[in-house]
């Protein structure tokens, strides 16, 4: 049992804390929504009035943040001065690379051990304890948080030194906007010519065509029951969110001069349907989108 600070305790935090406590750890929470502290007062935990008040006294910290700029703002080195020595640090926010080696660095500095640890598996995942987490920093780091992710992921990976859990999960991410977007043309293209898309759907998903999107995550309202296309696309990963990554996604391209031409086509598309009002709704409802239903939500 450890004494464990979860700061930001949204869609994805909560569900990751809540599975936290029922493996019988300690949870202490921050985050600036009430409804959020409630529900993980309800799963069991206990709510902090700061994150340095959650923090202070913890063995493990685990962040879920919206951005790098959230992620340096929190673990400056005045925070991290405040924590117990060699208290474990796992962000799993995704963010670029640059920051997640910047924060590493101070970490380590003020005797604390970080890794950079971002999820794969959506809002699905996280309630059901089975998020691929994708790591980097030190081995030992990896190896001492290992039985906290477990509780909360399936698939744990070491992806290399401080940074590399990112660069990998903006690798994912762009690939999976891709696949999303090629699955969503196929399905309108067979429907525009009079076929059943989930028939089509069934047909793609035992031949070459083959995704996680025709598998998991069916784009087309009524495909697949529990997606949040039948949903109304309530729920699951955000257009913003899609958009964000995929921006991530192109600055890394540029570091490197590494030609990233279907990334960046993916990217703008998001970045449309998100100026359209759309960027709080699911990513797969981009679909709509290229099939010329450019509305505008308030």
């Amino acid at each position: 049992m450890a004494n464990i600070a979860f700061i930001g305790l949204g869609n994805m935090g909560g569900p990751m804390a809540a599975n936290l406590v029922q493996k019988n750890h300690n949870v202490f929470g921050f985050d600036l929504s009430d409804h959020a502290l409630k529900a993980l007062v309800s799963a069991g935990g206990k709510a902090a009035g700061s994150a340095l008040e959650a923090a202070k006294e913890a063995d493990v910290i685990i962040s879920m943040l919206p951005s790098g700029k959230h992620v340096s703002e929190l673990y400056s080195e005045e925070f991290i001065g405040c924590l117990k020595p060699n208290t474990l640090i796992i962000d799993s926010s995704t963010i670029d690379a640059v920051t997640a080696r910047s924060v590493a660095t101070i970490a380590a500095s003020k005797g604390c051990k970080m890794i950079d640890a971002p999820v794969s598996g959506g809002t699905g995942g996280a309630k059901a304890g089975t998020l691929t987490f994708i790591v980097g920093g030190k081995q030992e780091d990896f190896e001492k948080a290992r039985p906290i992710l477990k509780c909360m992921g399936q698939n744990i990976f070491y992806a290399g030194q401080s940074g590399a859990g990112q660069v990998a999960k903006i690798c994912n991410n762009m690939l999976l906007a891709i696949h999303m977007i090629g699955t969503s043309e196929a399905i309108n293209l067979g429907i525009r010519h009079g076929l059943d898309p989930k028939v089509l759907s069934e047909i793609m998903q035992k031949s070459s065509g083959k995704n996680w999107s025709l598998e998991v995550y069916n784009p087309y309202p009524g495909v697949m029951e529990n997606s949040p296309a039948s949903r109304e696309y309530s729920g699951g990963f955000a257009v913003d969110l899609m958009a964000k990554d995929l921006g991530l996604a192109a600055e890394a391209g540029l570091e490197t001069k590494t030609s990233t031409p279907l990334g960046n086509t993916a990217l703008n598309l998001y970045r449309m349907w998100s100026e359209a009002g759309n960027g709080k709704i699911d990513f797969s409802s981009i679909i709509q989108f290229l099939n010329g239903e450019l509305k505008v939500n308030n």
